[in-house]
This record gives C-alpha cells, sequence and structure tokens, in this order.
C-alpha cells in the first residue's frame, strides 16, 4: 500500500519486546535494523513525492526493504 508505515515494530508488533532485546544486544541485528529503516524511511518519502525518483529505482529499493525484513524475521524467530 502507497504512504503505508512498514517500520518494523509496526510490522511485527507481537515481537516488540524481542526486536528491542535483540537491538541492543546484537550489532548485526542492530546495523541490519537501521539499514531497513533507512530504506523504508527513503521507500516512504518517494511514494509520498518529497523525492523523485524512476520506478525502477522505487522497485529496487522496496526488494531491498523486503530482504532486509525477511533476514531480520529470521533472526528474530531464533531468538
Amino acid at each position: 500500500m502507497l504512504n503505508e508505515k512498514h517500520d518494523l515494530i509496526h510490522e511485527l508488533p507481537e515481537y516488540r519486546d524481542t526486536i528491542h532485546e535483540l537491538k541492543t544486544s546484537n550489532n548485526h541485528f542492530a546495523r541490519l535494523f537501521d539499514q531497513y529503516h533507512e530504506v523504508d524511511h527513503e521507500v516512504h518519502r518517494i511514494e509520498t513525492g518529497v523525492e523523485t525518483t524512476s520506478d525502477e529505482y522505487l522497485e529496487e529499493k522496496k526488494k531491498q526493504r523486503l530482504h532486509l525484513k525477511d533476514e531480520l524475521f529470521q533472526m528474530i524467530k531464533k531468538n
């Protein structure tokens, strides 16, 4: 959906405590978490018209966001 929030806590509210724990105890998770949110904010800015870019670039960023989310979710499930 356009203009929908995709921050990790909003996407996975049932894992709020686990996400917080991993952010503070796992440097790799924290780096991926930060990357995910940077990409998510960029996608949101493009979708809301704050930034303009090609459709291909936007789709690539969405794929990157999904890949990061999948990786983070796997780490959350293992914890």
